[in-house]
């Protein structure tokens, strides 16, 4: 059976790119216009895997999909690190003392300010990045360009003129892979994963220290921490949690088994292979 991997935007983004590093070359990509579309993609079984965006080293949480996660009953089966290296990129035979304006995604922007600065160019927003270096292919003007994947523009046909434009370089981006059932990790007792969970709180004093002290006590490392309002019911929130270690280990299960005696909602998203990259 192919696999077939949803994500949100247009071919040559780079949650494509991401697919292709983690999967490999073999998979087959279907693009969605949201996030939403993504989750619904594989839950109506025309993607077997979805790959979405979660966190961004330089830009933080994409709140969004942490919502996404509670409403679905999609799993997390596995994570990756994408380095994030936005080329500037135009028709072929541009040069770059002919353009004038820059096409991206507002954070692509952002994280280009100096350098665009620097050469004089505008910037103008685009939806995403993949996007705009489609809109820079069907313009056909030498004037302006995209800050892009590399994929972008090969997809697109494009020239890459510079690449590496960010100011920061230490810009990634955490993917999650969701299915609709959790695969088999090979789970071994000295292997390397991280387990995601979600859960709420009754409003108590001393009630998150009492939570987060589950782990603690039994050297439980934890790697991230989000909160997130719940609906309908002001000033409560749901609390997302990634931890180093697999369900199936007994300490960490006497963890959730802790966890589960001070929280009136809790669900394990997904234990998973970590990744280091």
């Amino acid at each position: 059976m192919t696999t077939t991997v949803a994500f949100q935007g247009e071919p040559g983004a780079y949650s494509e790119l991401a697919a292709y590093e983690y999967f490999g070359a073999q998979i087959a990509t279907l693009p969605c216009s949201t996030f939403e579309a993504v989750f619904a993609a594989v839950g109506e079984g025309r993607a077997t895997h979805a790959l979405l965006p979660i966190e961004n080293s330089l830009a933080g949480s994409i709140h969004r999909n942490y919502d996404l996660l509670l409403e679905s009953d999609l799993r997390i089966v596995g994570e990756y690190h994408l380095h994030v290296s936005h080329c500037l990129m135009a028709v072929p035979g541009a040069s770059l003392e002919g353009l004038r304006q820059v096409h991206s995604h507002p954070q692509a922007l952002a994280q280009c300010q100096r350098r665009l600065r620097e050469m004089g160019l505008e910037a103008v927003i685009a939806a995403d990045t993949a996007g705009s270096a489609r809109l820079v292919q069907q313009r056909g003007d030498p004037t302006i360009a995209a800050l892009a994947s590399r994929r972008a523009a090969a997809v697109y046909g494009l020239q890459i003129l510079v690449a590496g434009m960010e100011d920061n370089p230490a810009n990634y981006t955490r993917f999650l892979t969701l299915t609709r059932s959790q695969e088999n990790t090979d789970w071994q007792e000295d292997g390397d994963y991280k387990t995601s969970v979600v859960f709420s709180l009754h409003n108590q004093p001393g009630v998150l220290f009492k939570a987060l002290s589950v782990f603690a006590l039994r050297d439980i490392d934890l790697t991230k921490i989000e909160s997130r309002p719940i609906q309908g019911q002001p000033w409560e929130y749901m609390f997302y949690i990634d931890f180093v270690g697999h369900v199936r280990s007994q300490v960490c299960q006497r963890a959730l088994d802790h966890l589960g005696e001070l929280a009136p909602f809790l669900r394990v998203l997904g234990s998973y292979p970590r990744h280091h990259g």
